[in-house]
């Protein structure tokens, strides 16, 4: 799991988190979560995808959840991250969640905003230069949201 996350994060291209995380730290923040999901190659029990779903916000916002997908590099293209957004969907409802909200959905992820809006979710809008990309340059980030 945590060399998944940790790629995405060094890759810079789709988490907001610049900090790779480590045994200690990986252990504390999966385990923070509302839940978090592992897809395994049923072949050879290898984890080739996880997320993370937790609440967007406190309080009166507290009905809205947020997820952070990441999938192997090879294992792309094989529909992972379809399943994995589609159990996340139902673990927010067993949840009690009755919204989920993407914040931060970068403009340059077009397979993301593909599976995003392919299971229905609503694009709410652009927020320009809202990502900042490791080399310094910036990327426009898209907001999501589904009614659960």
């Amino acid at each position: 799991m945590i060399g998944i996350w940790n790629k995405v994060v060094d890759d810079g291209n789709a988490f907001p988190q610049s900090t790779k995380l480590n045994g200690h730290t990986a252990a504390h923040f999966f385990n923070s979560q509302t839940f978090t999901g592992v897809a395994e190659d049923v072949r050879n029990g290898d984890i080739v995808g996880l997320y993370i779903l937790h609440p967007n916000n406190v309080g009166r916002c507290s009905h809205i959840c947020n997820a952070s997908f990441a999938v192997d590099e090879t294992a792309r293209g094989y529909g992972i991250g379809r399943m994995l957004v589609e159990h996340s969907l139902e673990k927010g409802r067993e949840r009690g969640f009755r919204i989920m909200q993407f914040n931060a959905v970068t403009a340059s992820n077009t397979a993301a905003q593909g599976l995003y809006e392919s299971l229905g979710f609503v694009r709410l809008g652009e927020i320009p230069a809202g990502f900042l990309r490791p080399d310094g340059s910036y990327d426009n980030i898209i907001l999501y949201y589904k009614t659960l």
